[in-house]
């Protein structure tokens, strides 16, 4: 008989890959919209482990000149409405003004929304990344329209931060407000002299608490008060006043200002951490709980870490329940334990790949008890789950199965060699599987699914790609899903996909119907 694996009349079916990953292994490319898109929503601009942020950066660029700059203008809306993203739409933007697209003041209307991206946008277009280095008139009179609408609460947020500062912005645009209080606060701002009394409300009783002449803490952005000297009471004061967002991201700040040591305070945030109005009312999913989790210090009271916890556990209210037979299959391989978002001096995450990989697995099988979760590296890891433990729980037991090779078809293999049912199959890696690689024709990934295919026609593939990058061990069809990066709206995109409610092109999609 000849050698199958050559003439096989069900692999010469399927499209064979076009492409090497970043392991060098065989794999199918994404389409250029699908790389800007999965990019544009998820992308980080930081060095991961397999792509540096120069890499990351040098993609973008590439496609936004292939590209229609109309999806791209789309893609830059998109990723900020409804991705929150902060650096790719200002870069999509800056991209767009470098190429003077016509759609730069629609798009600059929708995506700088806040002092912060407003910034972005300054920083990157100056960097000369994108192609130039001045804002030109244009992107000049957009920053003073700007600077002349925002109120007197959204300027001193803008304050906050440097490279460039408010300041440093207001210096290259030159706004000429119309009022006489935002007058006064821009030469304020940039240090000129100023009659104090001629100053909004807020700016004033900031100065009065910096000088001294007041004691009273103002309700100002608390990062306007670090260099001041604020006793515990006031910091517990601080606690009081954040919503809860603010409160879950602010807890190591508050404790190593002593906050918690005032009595009541530690049961203050703890109760509104795990009040259930709370969490439902911030729409919280697990991975942004799992991120402040990770990311408090020891020190923070354990009341206040448990009721992180608890949160959580709340929070799967809002992730939707699968139906049917699932199957999640963490890659717990070594390039996993690298941070989510990638490497940034000062402010790498705390949260790993294998983290978000195991908080998937463990929030689908609290969602769904008879869910089957494998982890998998160059082999499926027997690890025994239980439904009823924490998400924590789990998703600790899971990450701590790390190391080894990537092979994104073992698990697949397994399920078809047993004949397994298999409505949904969630594959959440990096995707940059080689141990399985082939010289030639469909990926082994691909052959695995189509057995999964045969016992079960109705089967939909999830492959989320925590990092994304430009290639695919499972070619985008209509029973594939191909999602890239990772944020809390995958759970809303994974039971779309699987209901019917979306295609395989999901991104581009929802991008495209963007106005």
């Amino acid at each position: 008989m000849a050698n199958f694996k050559l003439f096989n009349t069900q692999s010469k079916q399927l499209a064979a890959c076009d492409t090497l990953n970043a392991s060098g292994a065989s794999a199918y490319a994404y389409t250029p919209k699908h790389q800007l898109a999965q990019l544009a929503v998820t992308g980080c601009l930081n060095q991961t482990f397999y792509a540096s942020a120069e890499s990351q950066l040098d993609q973008v660029l590439k496609l936004v000149a292939e590209l229609d700059s109309r999806f791209v203008a789309k893609a830059a809306v998109y990723a900020r409405q409804k991705g929150h993203m902060k650096d790719m739409p200002a870069l999509l933007l800056a991209a767009l003004t470098a190429n003077r697209s016509t759609l730069v003041p629609e798009v600059f209307e929708q995506v700088i929304d806040s002092g912060k991206m407003l910034r972005n946008y300054v920083q990157i277009l100056r960097s000369g990344a994108t192609g130039r280095k001045s804002l030109g008139s244009q992107p000049k009179r957009l920053v003073q329209n700007w600077l002349n609408r925002a109120t007197e609460r959204q300027l001193l947020q803008a304050s906050i931060g440097n490279q460039p500062s408010l300041a440093d912005v207001v210096k290259m645009v030159h706004p000429k407000p119309a009022e006489a209080w935002r007058e006064a606060f821009f030469a304020w701002l940039i240090g000129k002299p100023v009659d104090v009394q001629a100053l909004p409300e807020l700016t004033r009783d900031l100065l009065a608490f910096r000088s001294g002449a007041s004691h009273q803490v103002p309700a100002v952005p608390f990062q306007l008060l670090g260099n001041e000297t604020l006793s515990k009471e006031q910091w517990a004061a601080q606690a009081y006043n954040m919503g809860w967002q603010g409160l879950r991201i602010n807890l190591n700040t508050l404790e190593r200002h002593g906050a918690f040591e005032v009595p009541g305070c530690v049961e203050y945030v703890a109760a509104r951490l795990a009040d259930p109005q709370e969490v439902a009312k911030a729409r919280v999913y697990p991975y942004q709980l799992l991120a402040a989790y990770r990311m408090v210090g020891d020190n923070v009271p354990l009341q206040i870490r448990e009721a992180l916890q608890d949160a959580l556990e709340l929070s799967l209210a809002n992730v939707p329940k699968l139906e049917g037979a699932v199957v999640v299959c963490p890659d717990v391989s070594g390039s996993m334990g690298s941070p989510a978002t990638g490497y940034r001096q000062g402010a790498t995450t705390a949260v790993r790949c294998i983290d978000v990989a195991a908080l998937v697995a463990a929030a689908v099988l609290r969602k769904q008890p008879a869910a089957r979760v494998m982890p998998f590296e160059v082999k499926v890891v027997d690890i025994k789950l239980n439904p009823r433990d924490s998400v924590i729980s789990n998703a600790e037991k899971l990450a701590a199965a790390f190391g080894g090779g990537t092979n994104c078809s073992a698990p697949l293999k397994k399920l078809a060699d047993s004949k397994a049912r298999v409505d949904t199959l969630i594959l959440v890696s990096d995707n940059e599987s080689w141990i399985d690689t082939r010289r030639r024709g469909a990926s082994e990934t691909m052959l695995q699914w189509e057995r999964i295919k045969r016992i079960n026609p109705q089967a939909r593939l999830v492959c989320i790609d925590i990092q994304p990058g430009y290639a695919t061990q499972a070619a985008d069809r209509d029973d594939i899903l191909n999602v890239g990066g990772f944020s809390d709206a995958v759970f809303d995109v994974v039971e779309q996909f699987t209901s019917g409610r979306y295609g395989a092109q999901h991104w581009v999609e929802a991008i495209e119907k963007m106005q």
